[in-house]
């Protein structure tokens, strides 16, 4: 940190970057842990007062889940890609600003349609548009904050993904109270959608407060690119029209030229999101408890054992680069470890997974599955969140804003490929 910069008063601008992480993802979190609640509007309308196929899935229901990844993945990576390079002629104020209050209108929308009834096509047809629009939006939206992030010390990348990991837990607990209470499918999933309308309010207006905090107006200034003494001069004259050499000396940002400084860091964490999505939850939330026996324990199993302790595990992960940063940036130990993840792929094929048709079952017993969930969790986090912090600080202070968007379309396209092994490593088993 800058032994010149002026103190971060209580921690203002962490907790504010803190609350944008929470705010980039609870909504995304929220909207998956209603999964039950969108299925459950998709299934055939009964006619004459009788249900058809009793427990049979509609055609649109046995598609949602497919289509639902498609949809969120591939706008996911479009806009990741597009937003490296307009983040150079759209102001920032208006990416991240504009990309919350969009999300939080599809949201409002989201909500106000749980007490609409409507055909199961048009309800779908809906539901996967507006889809499209929170992971477009949120793709700019992420790709913005982490820019934004690279131009403060390393520490406050930290903040952004602590808060997203705290969202995954929330949306967990949420789910599982919801279980445990009993609630009706349209109420929780209301419940959840008004909820993130709030916390994306908040975001917005903590991000509306940032610019008024002098630790953060210090680095906004630092990183900005100095211009040269001619050029004042020039500047301060009305009459003197700056030529097109000199509007040529600017400092000019090449994605290309950025890639190559840090792809180490960039594929690494394209390389940690494949593994992590390639088998959760696609192969994960198939395992089944050899020892519940129909109990309880069969009911809260996966959203304790997949979701709520991946979050977990997943969140320690990432807070700990705000304490420890090993191994470093140039270190051949980062690409090592990451490269190892690829070994949790058969791990979880031959946990209790069912159906399953080719392999055998090498791991039944719950601790295996509940061991294997802790080390992915947390070695996906960790290593994550240190690929994050370093990138953007491998290049010069007028590049890392675009650094930022670069990693963040390296994060999109390592959801993407996982997405799609996903379907193959679930065929396998």
């Amino acid at each position: 940190m800058d032994s010149n910069a002026p103190r971060d008063k209580y921690n203002a601008v962490w907790l504010i970057f803190f609350i944008l992480g929470l705010g980039s993802l609870l909504p995304w979190n929220f909207f998956m842990t209603a999964t039950m609640y969108f299925t459950n509007r998709l299934k055939d309308p009964p006619i004459d007062g009788t249900t058809i196929g009793g427990d049979t899935l509609s055609f649109l229901e046995s598609i949602f889940n497919n289509v639902i990844t498609l949809s969120s993945m591939v706008p996911m990576l479009i806009f990741s890609s597009l937003n490296s390079f307009i983040h150079q002629r759209i102001p920032q104020k208006l990416r991240i600003s504009g990309s919350l209050a969009a999300i939080l209108v599809v949201f409002l929308l989201t909500a106000v349609l749980v007490k609409v009834e409507m055909a199961p096509l048009t309800f779908f047809c809906l539901t996967i548009t507006k889809i499209i629009c929170i992971n477009s939006f949120g793709a700019i939206l992420q790709g913005s904050l982490f820019g934004l992030a690279g131009l403060l010390p390393v520490s406050y990348t930290t903040p952004i993904v602590s808060g997203q990991g705290l969202a995954g837990i929330v949306a967990a607990v949420s789910m599982i109270c919801a279980l445990a209470t009993g609630t009706a499918l349209h109420d929780s999933a209301f419940g959840y959608f008004i909820m993130a309308c709030v916390v994306i309010l908040l975001a917005i207006l903590s991000y509306l407060a940032l610019p008024s905090i002098e630790f953060f107006q210090y680095y906004m200034e630092s990183n900005r690119p100095r211009m040269s003494t001619d050029q004042e001069k020039k500047q301060d004259k009305p009459d003197v029209v700056v030529s097109c050499s000199e509007e040529a000396d600017k400092p000019v940002v090449s994605v290309v030229a950025i890639f190559k400084q840090m792809w180490v860091v960039a594929m690494s964490i394209c390389f940690v999101f494949t593994i992590t999505i390639g088998v959760f939850p696609a192969v994960t939330v198939d395992v089944h408890s050899t020892i519940a026996d129909g109990g309880a324990w069969d009911i809260y199993f996966i959203p304790v054992s997949c979701f709520l302790l991946f979050t977990v595990m997943d969140t320690i992960g990432k807070t700990l680069t705000g304490i420890c940063k090993w191994p470093g940036a140039d270190s051949i130990w980062l690409p090592i470890l990451v490269g190892l993840r690829v070994v949790f792929v058969p791990l979880f094929m031959l946990c209790n997974v069912q159906p399953r048709h080719y392999l055998p079952v090498w791991f039944g017993h719950d601790s295996w599955y509940i061991f294997f969930i802790i080390l992915f969790s947390f070695s996906s986090g960790y290593l994550a969140t240190l690929c994050m912090c370093f990138g953007p600080k491998m290049v010069a202070p007028h590049e890392r804003e675009t650094a930022g968007a670069v990693m963040v379309f390296f994060v999109s396209l390592g959801l993407a490929l996982g997405a799609t092994f996903s379907f193959a490593f679930r065929a396998m088993i």
